[in-house]
């Protein structure tokens, strides 16, 4: 085997660990934690079904690399739950390192491209990143709406919380921050979502 091969292919067993990394969000139906892999493909085709509402044009295509490949980091830095405060003050730190040491396996002109897809997925500027993230905000509501909003009553989040992270999902598609809204606004009047 020829070491780009060699590499391309340590690459894929390394991200075969993603499913080991265990979120705080739950599968429909009441399951079990939902794993950054699943978490990913969801947001993937949640994009492609859903794009015809994206704020913008976005090359979709760019848009599902960056659903696929954005939480590949959590390998090494573990998940990071939305509502933790403590946790989010050393993400960024824990993601670098973790990014330089996985995107590395890969041959260089593959690394490149990998980390400016992710770069650009973090910096939330472009359409396609916008969209990317409103997917990242969507997919876990969608589990906990379908829950019962049982993840946001055993962590006693805020109203401010859930809305402070759904400003991104607002930057990529006003028609699904609608649909979040409504959604939001349901579990507040339930108590599932504290005032």
């Amino acid at each position: 085997m020829d070491d780009r091969l060699k590499r391309q292919m340590e690459f894929a067993l390394e991200i075969d660990k993603e499913k080991n990394v265990f979120r705080q969000t739950h599968l429909s139906g009441n399951g079990r934690n939902e794993n950054d892999a699943e978490h990913a493909w969801h947001m993937a085709i949640m994009a492609y079904l859903l794009k015809e509402y994206s704020n913008e044009p976005v090359d979709i295509s760019r848009v599902m690399i960056m659903c696929l490949i954005h939480d590949i980091v959590e390998i090494d830095a573990g998940d990071t739950y939305a509502y933790d405060s403590e946790g989010l003050s050393t993400q960024k730190a824990r993601e670098d390192a973790a990014k330089e040491r996985i995107f590395s396996i890969l041959p260089e002109d593959q690394k490149e491209t990998m980390i400016e897809l992710f770069e650009e997925f973090e910096e939330n500027s472009t359409p396609e990143a916008k969209f990317a993230h409103a997917m990242d905000n969507l997919q876990p509501l969608m589990l906990n709406n379908s829950n019962d909003g049982g993840d946001w009553r055993e962590h006693s989040v805020t109203k401010e919380q859930v809305y402070g992270r759904q400003s991104k999902t607002r930057e990529g598609s006003e028609k699904l921050y609608e649909l979040t809204d409504m959604m939001i606004r349901k579990h507040i009047k339930k108590g599932n979502i504290r005032e």
